[in-house]
């Protein structure tokens, strides 16, 4: 990871940082141009192209994805959250049995997908499971602007509460695997179930609840031979729980990662005939170090809040929801105070340079709204938390969100039968 430049700001003292020495030391970094920024592969090798592979190869009418897989007539997609692929091949020693599946990646090309932004679960599953860009199903966000209440919805947690159906109307993939005659299956664990996460993203077929993740291994190698043509997908979240709450360069997630490892050997060792196993993932991470210079304060920095109405997103892909008529200079300010740590955009410019769907395509009108009047992507290893109205995330070691490598980049690992 790309260690955080100065903090960037030309305030003597604000947001509690230093004033800068007089002299050549005092010269501010230039805005990042956003058109250098990485942009998701949406249309050829993103999360949004996998599900819609496999089930052409099921041969589910009406589903194409320019994402070229073999077929194969039982599919297991085995989704890790947080399992970035720059983390995965800095810890060959953790992780030896998908370390050798490496060169598989991708149809064997050995190279990964891309999530999509923001590089975060909710947008991810989403992408997944629906086959489509954020700028389609809407889930735009950790975060964002609910246009009916004016509030901010969390959609991971869907909260507050807004009606499922309505926010992401586009049938899943499992749904539409199912009507075309595919016995499809969930594997994870029950409290999942009922949550308008799993309605929106991910339903369809039958769902099995499994506490133990060992369990869920093993209930996903017998759904996946329960019939000719399958469709399962199996999740494990922990190892991007620990990773938030420790950092992924700390002894508890290289831990988490030997497990993963053995996981997903259990299940391949299980596999049944003519299938085919991929093991990928949500999103990347990043440590964010506890520093002044990486942790921009939206709550305790003016230049930061001035024309802000809403903070929306998380602390590496924020959402800035302006006051009337100050979208411009929220837009400015924001370049300036985060210049050398972060790409930051108008919706316009998110929209032409690809961030959210294939560039130049439109948002859906009902997505639209949702997305910020302005769009920060951060880099580095800096973030902008809200120590006050976020003191949970904002405590966070592990972030994730932005169209950085480390975040973007995830497994398409593969074993076949």
């Amino acid at each position: 990871m790309t260690p955080p430049q100065s903090g960037g700001s030309a305030r003597a003292g604000e947001g509690g940082r230093p004033a800068a020495p007089p002299g050549p030391a005092a010269h501010e970094p230039a805005p990042l141009d956003p058109r250098e920024a990485p942009a998701p592969r949406y249309g050829s090798a993103s999360l949004a192209d996998l599900l819609p592979a496999a089930a052409a190869g099921l041969g589910v009418p009406g589903v194409t994805s320019p994402l070229s897989l073999p077929p194969a007539d039982r599919v297991c997609v085995f989704l890790v959250d947080g399992l970035g692929w720059e983390a995965l091949r800095a810890h060959p020693a953790e992780a030896p049995f998908l370390t050798s599946l490496l060169p598989t990646s991708t149809a064997g090309s050995g190279l990964p997908l891309t999530a999509g932004f923001p590089a975060t679960t909710a947008t991810s599953l989403a992408s997944v499971g629906t086959g489509l860009p954020p700028a389609a199903h809407g889930l735009a966000g950790y975060k964002v602007l609910d246009p009916a209440t004016g509030e901010l919805m969390n959609q991971l947690r869907w909260d507050p509460w807004t009606d499922p159906a309505a926010w992401q109307p586009y049938p899943t993939l499992f749904r539409r695997a199912e009507a075309a005659g595919v016995a499809a299956s969930q594997v994870t664990a029950p409290h999942f179930e009922h949550t308008p996460l799993t309605q929106v993203a991910l339903s369809g077929g039958t769902f099995v609840g499994r506490l133990d993740a060992g369990e869920r291994m093993d209930a996903a190698a017998r759904r996946l031979a329960a019939a000719d043509r399958t469709l399962v997908y199996t999740y494990y979240a922990e190892l991007d729980g620990t990773g938030h709450r420790l950092g992924i360069a700390s002894g508890a997630w290289r831990e988490q990662l030997r497990y993963v490892d053995s996981l997903a050997q259990r299940l391949a060792e299980q596999l049944p005939p003519r299938a085919v196993l991929y093991v990928t993932a949500d999103h990347g991470m990043v440590d964010v170090p506890h520093t002044e210079e990486a942790r921009f304060d939206f709550d305790t920095d003016w230049e930061l809040r001035a024309g802000v109405a809403r903070l929306g997103g998380e602390g590496r892909a924020r959402h800035l929801y302006a006051v009337p008529g100050a979208a411009a200079d929220v837009h400015a300010v924001w370049r300036e105070v985060l210049a050398g740590q972060a790409w930051v955009v108008t919706r316009e410019e998110a929209v032409d340079l690809g961030w959210f769907g294939p560039p130049g395509v439109a948002l859906d009108p009902r997505v639209e709204p949702r997305v910020g009047d302005v769009v920060v992507a951060m880099t580095g290893t800096a973030s902008v938390i809200a120590s006050e109205s976020e003191p949970n995330e904002s405590a966070l070691v592990g972030m994730h969100g932005s169209v950085t490598p480390a975040e973007q980049l995830v497994p398409l690992l593969e074993v076949r039968t």
